[in-house]
């Protein structure tokens, strides 16, 4: 089993975010002593506790503080960019770090329309320009372009495009690269979604196929243990998807919230643990294994959303003593 980190970096309340930034270091560092192979970072914007807005700037940060982890991003916000712009980016990171970059796009608009307006110039909305723009970001990155993007490097990073469901998997897999499953997002489409990758890749960009799913996990002492520290990912993630405050809460605030849940908040809750791995390191394998199994992936993208930094290096620690 191949493992890495995708971080949000997100914010404990009651933390800033130049704490946020130090410990993401003192993770990836972490990380690599463990033996995961790649740390990658979202791209969120306008938001008080998520504090990866720029991927490309922590995947260089981390990649000079580490030795051989490879850093990547998870993802980059395709559509709002120019695709010269993003391929300039990742060929300089790959002249600085060679063989460690892996460049993951996405056709995420990064927030309401006031958001992707900001982030895109005031430009109409070109979602719907996103394979176009991902085909122009492989020809500016391997030289069929009438421009290369700069700097020439001798080899190139790799490509991932992100997704939910067989579009993009399909999409993937006919130009050539990486695809990477949001199962913490969507986890009824993963099987389909692999399947649907594996049989469309031919070379491209990439010689090989390569195909790895992102998921919530926490790995506590047992299972009681991973419930309690679960508890404030919950609430982190019910009051995201309402609109509320993005910071991870206490342990305190998060119990107090659940004992006066409503019950569609509890529903809700419910419906997400889907797309989550919560327990002691036994029913961590078990469900980890049953995922592997189903979708034919042994390459996962691990992340950990709770308040106490003490306790998410635990459950790195008990997850890593598992597999690696």
């Amino acid at each position: 089993m191949k493992l890495g980190i995708l971080d949000q970096m997100p914010k404990p309340k009651g933390r800033t975010a130049e704490e946020t930034a130090a410990h993401t270091i003192e993770m990836a560092q972490l990380a690599e002593s463990l033996g995961y192979e790649r740390y990658w970072f979202a791209e969120h914007h306008a938001t008080r506790g998520m504090v990866s807005s720029a991927p490309e700037i922590m995947m260089a940060a981390v990649a000079s503080r580490t030795k051989n982890l490879k850093v990547g991003s998870g993802g980059i916000l395709l559509p709002q960019y120019s695709a010269f712009k993003v391929a300039s980016q990742i060929a300089q990171l790959e002249s600085l770090f060679p063989g460690r970059v892996e460049a993951g796009v996405g056709r995420s608009p990064g927030g309401g329309e006031f958001i992707r307006k900001l982030l895109a110039d005031d430009k109409p909305n070109q979602m719907e320009e996103y394979p176009d723009k991902l085909k122009h970001m492989i020809e500016y990155l391997d030289g069929s372009a009438k421009v290369r993007a700069s700097p020439r490097t001798i080899d190139r990073p790799k490509l991932y495009s992100l997704g939910l469901g067989e579009n993009s998997a399909l999409l993937a897999g006919l130009l050539g690269i990486g695809y990477v499953f949001g199962h913490f997002i969507r986890p009824d489409r993963g099987a389909a979604s692999f399947q649907t990758y594996r049989d469309a890749f031919s070379p491209g960009f990439m010689n090989e196929s390569s195909a790895r799913a992102c998921v919530f996990i926490i790995c506590g002492k047992n299972d009681r243990h991973a419930e309690q520290l679960a508890q404030s990912q919950d609430i982190w993630l019910l009051n995201v998807e309402k609109g509320l405050d993005s910071q991870v809460p206490t342990s305190e605030a998060a119990e107090e919230k659940i004992r006066t849940l409503t019950e569609d908040e509890a529903e809700k809750i419910k419906n997400n643990r889907r797309r989550m791995i919560i327990g002691g390191p036994e029913t961590v394998k078990a469900e980890l294994d049953h995922f592997s199994n189903l979708y034919q992936c042994e390459d996962w993208l691990v992340l950990c959303n709770i308040h106490d930094w003490e306790e998410k290096k635990r459950s790195l620690e008990r997850l890593a003593g598992i597999y690696l």
